[in-house]
């Protein structure tokens, strides 16, 4: 992969297009390349407007999230190009007939299929997670400590759920409170500092770091349960306090070790 943002990536020997956006955090790919990389077609263009009127008739949604982004051409120039993000690029895939696109298709009905597996048996869920995490190389303790921190933080937002916190946008707010609380960092700056994208952050904390992390949420959701908060803004000052706690200790190792525990 080039380490440009805005850059290319080798695929199948082939160039692929690409574009970050940092305000998404989401990855978006040119659809004409992959095309030409999958079928070998040697009018991509023309192959993805035939398709793209063929998904119409049918009805897909697809169409809906197709994006439009300048990208630089071969010629040095920068034309309009059709784009969709990684998860609306498998979504094509699966359209698209060819030889290559099968490793694709069967990857994603095997992970459909675990999923419904995990679904029956949640204790599936973490045997893949331990497996996969040792794949990558992390070691066994920092793997125990990682799976506490999935059940605290689902002990967490079970709280927020109780208090009437809604998904998505209200959890990302209080999060980020609790992180910013206890690390100095609001969760952009701190992926921004470690050099992140669409990595977990979590997944790229030292165990003290998660220690830390943990022990913020652990207590926010100690004090939610006895604060009982009946609006966001209560529970955000919640979430403030509990990522305090941790800031408090944070600042209390760097004090005595001389180094800081964000690496």
């Amino acid at each position: 992969m080039n380490k440009k943002d805005n850059s290319i990536v080798l695929f199948h020997e082939k160039q692929v297009r690409r574009y970050w956006d940092d305000e998404k955090e989401l990855w978006y790919f040119s659809i004409v390349d992959i095309i030409e990389v999958l079928t070998g077609n040697q009018r991509p263009r023309k192959y993805w407007n035939d398709l793209k009127r063929k998904l119409s008739l049918e009805g897909s949604q697809l169409s809906e999230k197709i994006g439009q982004l300048k990208m630089q051409s071969i010629d040095g120039k920068h034309y309009k190009t059709d784009v969709l993000d990684t998860e609306n690029l498998l979504r094509l895939i699966q359209s698209i007939p060819s030889p290559k696109a099968e490793p694709f298709k069967l990857w994603l009905a095997q992970v459909g299929y675990e999923r419904i597996e995990e679904t029956e048996d949640p204790e599936l869920a973490i045997d893949r997670a331990m497996r996969t995490y040792l794949k990558k190389g992390y070691s066994k303790d920092w793997i125990n400590q990682r799976l506490k921190t999935i059940e605290v933080r689902k002990e967490l937002t079970d709280e927020w759920q109780e208090r009437g916190v809604k998904e998505g946008l209200e959890f990302a707010i209080l999060t980020d409170e609790i992180t910013k609380a206890w690390s100095g960092k609001s969760i952009k700056s701190y992926k921004k500092f470690k050099g992140l994208k669409k990595q977990n952050l979590r997944d790229n904390m030292t165990n003290l770091e998660l220690i830390l992390n943990t022990l913020a949420e652990a207590t926010t959701t100690e004090i939610s349960k006895v604060k009982q908060p009946k609006t966001f803004s209560e529970s955000k000052v919640v979430a403030q306090k509990g990522g305090d706690t941790a800031g408090k200790a944070r600042k209390d190792i760097e004090q005595k070790t001389g180094k800081s525990v964000i690496t």
